[in-house]
């Protein structure tokens, strides 16, 4: 027995060494082919779709690559864990443990094709089929198997779990052209994966198994039954229970693909032909609010003639941020050549920009909104202005001229104010303004719509208003650095004015009265139709007409243009908050206001001493200057010398609008600053001559 035994254990240790000798010569082996492998090739996972983002995070449009596939980016934080766990249950059900392969499942590979002479699964781990699907080869041989096997070794070495659980959702094939499993979410169930049901979970983990084979839109059945597979799969592992998985059955297969998002497209088209290389791009989109005005245009065409299409621009008033962009009705639509961006085609306004006109002239000192005008026949030279009703109110004050949108008392303010110092002031606050001649004169038509401006610079100049007089760029994507200091349209009183003029403008039919500031405007004859609206958070343009600049009978922006804005404003789902009373403002009947902002012309005296006097001319202090308060104290008071030249007495001082001085027959006066900063000092004489200049206080 003791021989017996000694002999026993020399073959023991005979065996055991030579299963060390072989398992180092394997090793060996597998090193040496392994070091004659190429580096892994990651230009697969790093190939994406481009996609456009709103300011969530949240998906408008995706592109497709440039061999024309759909893959989106996407990461296990992305998708749905009851999924995932399918996912394992169904392929690897060891994945969280193993190292890149699995003894297991290679062995009963193994088994399976010694009693069948041929592959029946593949035992391969998800970590291999992110070696096949970074390394895609047609044969299954063992030589391919065991290649897939050295790799998965490597990916799980460089790798941690969640990233090659990442690589698997991004490059499996769920067929045609779609490519990881956002992808194929949005295809057949129109949504994130982020919450999949359980049927839907399930056919998404069956698909890559045989991809073009088991294609819901191609073969309703295959799909079927692999779904099916995985869910008794599902139930065995204790993932669902058995009615969940009986009602998961029943729910129908999708038998078509759906259409990918395509919100904003025409915004989302032009940051990418900006930054072509950019693979992700976030904008300052409200999606929720993109879709609901993208819908409330398709509503609206529904009444419009096939060839009229309809623009939108929402604008958050505190930052600048367009929160939503319709570039038009439908942007496949031929006949309103939908692919367009109508927010940036430069189109007549008509009377949209006179709450500018007046709110300029309030700037200037030359009326309040309680001035009265006259609105009767008036000359200007062979430019004969009418009413659009064609008739006339008389007398009527700034306020009713703008509320009721009447075109001779704007042409006779715009007259007082100058047209090009009216087009100079839009243009140096950031409006492009196009003229039908360059190089001449702009004449008073300018102030009815007689140029170009496009939706997107008429609602950023009323994005100015809002903001009490203070510009900002309009911008599409997240700002990454300071803006620099804002231009100033007008000062806050005069932009109050405006604004509480316009909230009293009656509304269309189906809005409430008070809610919003707003004007419309239609251009000559009936091509565009405009309304610009305004509460404390947000500004929203409206745009409707023909792309070919065509005239669409009875196309008037109160009746066309204004319902839809009051619709944009009820979908935002907000109440407007009122806008606050600047301190230094006139809130006065006309009697009670200055002499001369009591009514804008009185034409025999201001006519006789106008011939008679000289220009009239701001001599201190000058425009642009820099004054230095601390020199201007005396005796504990701050005084700043205000002195005219030329010009009839008696002479009314302002300060950003407010009169400071009663009127004076002297050409000199003393206002005492209430603070350091920018203000704008202006004079009337008694023939309503105005002269005015910016200054800093510091």
């Amino acid at each position: 027995m003791g021989e017996g035994r000694r002999i026993w254990r020399q073959r023991l240790v005979i065996a055991g060494g030579s299963t060390l000798a072989l398992g180092a010569t394997a090793a060996g082996a597998l090193a040496y082919y392994a070091s004659t492998l190429p580096p892994l090739d990651f230009a697969a996972a790093r190939d994406r779709s481009t996609v456009v983002l709103d300011r969530e995070g949240k998906l408008l449009r995706p592109f497709l690559t440039a061999d024309g596939r759909w893959k989106l980016p996407v990461g296990h934080d992305d998708v749905d864990p009851r999924y995932l766990a399918m996912l394992k249950a169904f392929e690897d059900k060891r994945f969280d443990g193993h190292h890149g392969i699995d003894p297991g499942a290679m062995l009963r590979a193994a088994g399976q094709m010694l009693l069948s002479g041929r592959i029946v699964s593949g035992g391969s781990t998800l970590t291999m089929q992110v070696a096949r699907l970074l390394e895609p080869r047609e044969e299954r041989s063992l030589a391919a198997k065991l290649r897939q096997a050295v790799r998965a070794v490597e990916l799980e070495r460089r790798f941690s779990k969640n990233e090659i659980l990442d690589l698997y959702l991004t490059l499996a094939p769920f067929g045609g052209n779609l490519e990881g499993v956002r992808a194929a979410s949005f295809a057949y169930f129109g949504k994130e994966p982020k919450r999949l049901s359980t049927a839907e979970a399930a056919l998404l983990v069956a698909l890559p198994q045989s991809p073009e084979q088991r294609r819901p839109d191609r073969s309703v059945e295959a799909a079927s039954k692999a779904r099916d597979r995985v869910l008794a799969r599902v139930e065995a592992a204790g993932l669902a229970t058995k009615d969940e998985v009986a009602a998961a059955r029943e729910e129908p297969i999708p038998g078509a693909r759906k259409p990918f998002p395509a919100l904003a497209p025409h915004l989302a088209e032009q940051v990418v032909a900006e930054a072509p290389a950019l693979r992700s791009q976030r904008l300052t989109l409200d999606g929720r609010l993109q879709a609901n005005l993208e819908q409330l245009a398709r509503e609206r065409s529904l009444g419009l003639a096939p060839q009229v299409s309809i623009a939108i621009l929402a604008v958050d008033n505190d930052t600048g941020e367009v929160r939503a962009s319709v570039g038009g009705v439908d942007y496949f639509a031929a006949e309103r050549a939908g692919a367009l961006d109508l927010t940036r085609a430069l189109r007549s306004p008509g009377s949209a920009l006179k709450p500018f006109i007046y709110a300029l002239a309030f700037d200037n000192g030359l009326a309040h909104p309680e001035t009265m005008l006259e609105d009767r026949p008036a000359r200007y030279g062979l430019y004969v202005p009418e009413n659009f009703d064609l008739g006339f109110q008389g007398m009527v004050s700034a306020r009713k001229a703008l509320q009721l949108s009447l075109n001779v008392p704007a042409v006779e303010v715009l007259s007082s104010l100058g047209p090009q110092r009216f087009l100079s002031r839009l243009r140096d606050a950031g409006a492009s303004i196009a003229m039908p001649k360059e190089g001449g004169a702009p004449g008073l038509a300018v102030g009815l719509g007689g140029l170009g401006i496009t939706l997107q610079d008429l609602t950023r100049l009323y994005v100015g208003l809002a903001r009490g007089g203070e510009m900002l760029p309009l911008r599409v994507k997240p700002a990454t650095g300071p803006t620099g200091e804002a231009p100033r349209l007008v000062d806050p009183v005069a932009a109050w004015y405006v604004t509480d003029t316009l909230l009293g403008a009656p509304p269309p039919l189906n809005a409430v009265p008070g809610r919003i500031a707003y004007k419309t405007g239609t251009s000559y004859g009936y091509r565009d139709a405009w309304a610009v609206g305004y509460d404390r958070k947000h500004t929203i343009g409206v745009w409707v007409g023909r792309a070919d600049n065509g005239a669409v009978p009875g196309l008037v922006g109160r009746v066309s243009a204004a319902p839809i804005l009051f619709d944009a404003f009820s979908r935002l789902g907000l109440d407007p908050r009122p806008f606050p009373q600047p301190p230094n403002a006139i809130v006065a009947s006309t009697s009670n206001l200055p002499p001369p902002l009591r009514h804008l012309r009185q034409d025999v005296p201001k006519t006789l001493l106008a011939l008679a006097t000289p220009g009239l001319k701001l001599a201190f202090p000058p425009e642009g200057a820099r004054i230095d308060l601390a020199a201007s104290t005396l005796d504990g008071r701050t005084e700043l010398n205000l002195k005219v030249d030329g010009g009839a007495p008696p002479y009314t001082w302002l300060v950003d609008g407010t009169p400071v001085t009663p009127p004076l027959r002297r050409r000199e006066a003393a206002w005492q600053p209430s603070g350091k900063g920018f203000v704008r000092i202006s004079v009337i004489d008694a023939t309503g001559a105005s002269e005015s200049v910016s200054v800093r206080l510091q």
